[in-house]
């Protein structure tokens, strides 16, 4: 397994072990809480380790009396005879300390070691005397001593503070700080696995056990492994810090100093023993739990009475002194413990109110469904307004299912009060979110019953954005661009007489895309209209625009073009809390990254978006959509199930409008051999489109007809479709070779020559498109063209060690640490397959180990020049 943020850690051990065996001799100190790695680290650092390197390791015991020398008894068998002996001694009590120490020096000088002890946090006065006794002899010892501590769980009168203020003088000795994963990182543990990778993250504060727990136990709330580990730690405590445990965990992660001292008499004494015990930590005038999974498994075990008083305590505190904004949410959760409705009601909608305009769209929606627990005893109208701030906070948190049924209950509760404004801007609310979850039909009859409902009243902001909503269904669903112009302009007049900046530039920017998609005009004005809604400080509507470019720009096949849009909005979806929006992002990327024949990664990204349970249905059928299509370019079995259930997510107009579903089934039934299937999947989409005739999905399906020996209809087609249409296969090729897109060059190159047919096999096998290239093969064979038996190609002869590219991908992921079957399905190939592929590496590069294969590249990448 990879370890994730701990590479130059290990280099930096490698190189001081290296330097050790040859002298002179070092100690290292590595150090961090409970769980974050330091003994998998080590055992890294050993299995690196040169063979001829004696590797020594020990462990202290959280023991009430722990072992004399208990480290040292556990290497004992790997030591020489000599040194054997006099460890009998000790235990007999016929030798003393300092006669084990020499001996163990002795030794240690006799034979290149690693000499590890571990948990030294825990070790005997005895083992703290012979580590100050190496420490300061090491210069003439060729070893490296690694010692592991938790720096959470020492104090100021802990017998390690004072060794290490020893240590501290010496210049051979180093220290390193195993940090916390990053968001990153603990992403990408997560691809894979049905969980919200941003939960995880925030629960377990980034520490890998607690991260490799919940990812074991994703149906857990607590995994019991946690919440047998948390107890281990409490049972250490003293009656007085447990109770300042249990209150802590009440109050939340983190509490004000004077709060809690507020609650909780004697303050000092009983928070510096939980300080010490790695539980909590103090940073200035707050006091915080290291792990929020850790708060939540002591707040589990903490008494229901306690508990309640607790809260009440509290409550009555914060309410007796001036609130501040950031106290509302705490104040709401306090409340709610103490039992208090009225309070509940207090404080959560205007919690819910601050983080959304915070931008915290989860804690938003969970603020207000607080306060719907208690909404009964109001009014129909507050009641719905929460219900409306609910819907939205959730479905900007990809909560959507909870979001929509919101939505719907607020709309009837707004017909029946005759509110028929507020009724009109609820559906076209809804509407703007049944076409993402794939409900097109849906999407249109609610905002054109919007529309009608508002068309009744006197005009105001909520028919701008109403309008708004059918130009945007009209050029998502690629409808001609006269009708997404005209919905446009009600709403730019609108938006403008009202107010509205972002009905505004929303409204031109798809007005724009429209033209773009249609005529390929307009670009300059859709990324004008993006910076506009960034610039004026419209978090949803720029997220929202940039995620939309995103999607046509895949859809215009511009590799380039792609990458920067799609960077852009992760980005800024990431800072806005725009869950829902980030994820659709993911999903266009996917595709992008397969259309730039990077099929590994587009898997990879797809697979991802798939684990996130808030993922939309659009876009997991987006999602699923990719991974068919990648696995049938590598000719793997099951592939059509994967595209049957991408389109049973969404209605088939959803399919067609994305761009991608429609074209894949057609492709993948080419790849099989089935042309009747190809030409009757592609005929279905074109007859779908009578109505559109957008050129961007009518031109690839109509493509398709013609490759597989049918008669195209005469329909519009932009770009290097046109082109292909037109019989110029050479200039449409070459179209999509500079729009970055080498598998559909290819895919136009069969239609060509020979040597097309050629240059087209050869992309196919660089890219790892096994089907096509058995598909070009059989095109070949059918016209007489004999394949050209090639010697290495120039990637391979360029290689010093004469690796290929297939060869390098491996190496890659060897020097990651993964095994066969993690090489296999990181590139998608059988993991017999990726064992030969390490043969192969193995014996180009001259070695016999993938830990020798691991460090000769990595020498050679620091010992070769860069230019």
């Amino acid at each position: 397994m990879n370890l994730l943020e701990r590479e130059a850690l290990l280099q930096d051990l490698t190189s001081h072990l290296q330097d050790a065996v040859s002298g002179p001799g070092r100690l290292a100190l590595v150090r961090g809480e409970a769980g974050i790695g330091k003994t998998t680290v080590v055992n890294r650092l050993a299995q690196l380790a040169d063979p001829h390197i004696r590797i020594l390791v020990g462990a202290c015991d959280p023991l009430a009396v722990p072992r004399p020398l208990g480290p040292l008894m556990d290497l004992a068998p790997r030591l020489g005879q000599a040194a054997r002996t006099v460890l009998a001694g000790a235990l007999a009590g016929t030798c003393r300390p300092d006669e084990v120490f020499d001996c163990l020096l002795a030794d240690l000088n006799a034979y290149p070691s690693l000499l590890v002890v571990e948990d030294v946090h825990w070790a005997d006065e005895a083992t703290m005397d012979l580590l100050r006794h190496l420490a300061r002899r090491l210069p003439s010892v060729p070893a490296l001593v690694v010692a592991t501590y938790r720096d959470d769980e020492i104090g100021r009168t802990h017998g390690l503070t004072a060794l290490l203020g020893t240590l501290a003088a010496y210049p051979w000795v180093c220290r390193h700080d195993l940090a916390p994963l990053s968001r990153r990182a603990v992403g990408r543990l997560a691809a894979g696995h049905a969980v919200d990778a941003e939960q995880v993250y925030r629960v377990s504060g980034g520490n890998p056990f607690i991260v490799t727990q919940i990812l074991a136990a994703p149906a857990e709330f607590i995994p019991a492994t946690v919440r047998e580990a948390v107890a281990g730690r409490l049972a250490g405590l003293t009656a007085t810090a447990r109770r300042a445990v249990d209150v802590l965990a009440v109050l939340g992660r983190r509490v004000a100093l004077p709060l809690l001292a507020s609650v909780l008499p004697g303050l000092e004494e009983t928070l510096d023993e939980a300080v010490a015990a790695g539980i909590v930590r103090t940073d200035g005038q707050v006091t915080e739990f290291r792990h929020e999974l850790t708060r939540l498994a002591v707040l589990e075990s903490v008494p229901a009475a306690h508990r309640l008083q607790v809260h009440r305590q509290v409550l009555a505190a914060m309410r007796s002194r001036p609130i501040a904004a950031d106290d509302l949410a705490l104040l709401a959760d306090h409340a709610e413990g103490a039992g208090d409705p009225v309070a509940v009601l207090e404080y959560a909608p205007d919690a819910a109110t601050h983080a959304a305009a915070s931008g915290a769209h989860r804690e938003a929606a969970a603020q207000y469904a607080r306060a719907l627990r208690y909404a009964d005893r109001l009014p129909t109208d507050r009641r719905t307004d929460l219900l409306e701030g609910h819907s939205q906070a959730c479905l900007l948190s990809s909560q959507l299912d909870e979001g929509i049924a919101s939505g719907r209950r607020a709309v009837k509760l707004r017909r029946a009060l005759g509110d028929r404004r507020h009724e009109g801007d609820d559906l076209r609310w809804l509407s703007c979110w049944l076409w993402l979850i794939g409900r097109t039909t849906e999407a249109r009859r609610t905002g054109q019953a919007a529309v009608r409902v508002l068309e009744g009243l006197e005009p105001g902001r909520e028919l701008a954005r109403a309008y708004l909503n059918l130009c945007q269904l009209a050029c998502y669903e690629h409808e001609p661009v006269a009708v997404t112009a005209a919905y446009a302009e009600k709403a730019i007049a609108l938006g403008e007489r009202f107010g509205d900046a972002g009905a505004v530039v929303q409204a031109r920017f798809h007005a724009s895309a429209a033209r773009m998609l249609d005529q390929g005009t307009g670009w300059e004005n859709c990324e004008k209209a993006v910076s506009s809604a960034m610039a004026q400080d419209l978090p949803e509507d720029a997220g929202l625009l940039a995620l939309i470019m995103s999607w046509f720009t895949v859809l215009q096949g511009d590799a380039d073009r792609t990458a920067a849009a799609v960077d852009r909005a992760e980005a800024y979806c990431l800072d806005h809390g725009l869950l829902s929006y980030l994820l659709c992002t993911r999903a266009w990327n996917s595709w992008g990254l397969l259309n730039r024949g990077r099929c590994a990664e587009a898997a990879d990204t797809a697979q991802n978006v798939l684990s996130h349970p808030g993922s939309p249905p659009v876009v997991r059928s987006l999602a699923l959509t990719v991974l068919g299509l990648v696995r049938a370019r590598q000719g793997k079995a099951q592939v059509w199930h994967l595209l049957e259930q991408a389109a049973s997510l969404v209605d088939s107009d959803c399919l067609l409008d994305t761009g991608l579903g429609w074209e894949a089934r057609v492709e993948t039934a080419w790849l099989l051999g089935d042309h009747e299937l190809a030409q009757a999947e592609a005929e279905r989409g074109l007859d779908a489109l009578a109505n559109r005739g957008h050129p961007r999905l009518s031109g690839p399906l109509a493509c398709w007809v013609r490759r597989v020996g049918g008669v195209p209809p005469p329909v519009a087609a932009a770009g290097p479709y046109a082109l292909e249409l037109a019989g110029d296969w050479a200039a449409a090729a070459a179209q999509w070779d500079g729009l970055g897109c080498p598998y559909h060059a290819a895919l136009v190159r069969l239609s060509g020559d020979a040597s097309a047919l050629h240059q087209a096999l050869a992309t196919f096998e660089a890219l790892g498109a096994r089907a096509a290239v058995g598909r070009t093969r059989a095109m070949m064979r059918s016209r007489g063209v004999r394949p050209i038996r090639r010697g290495p190609r120039a990637a391979t002869r360029s290689n010093p060690y004469g690796l290929t590219i297939r060869e390098m991908d491996v190496l890659k992921l060897l020097h990651e640490g993964l095994s066969d079957a993690e090489i296999a399905a990181r590139l998608y190939i059988a993991p017999k397959t990726a064992g030969h592929h390490v043969g192969a590496v193995l014996a180009k590069l001259g070695v016999h180990t993938r830990q020798e294969a691991a460090r000769k590249v990595h020498d050679s990448d620091h010992t070769q020049p860069h230019g």
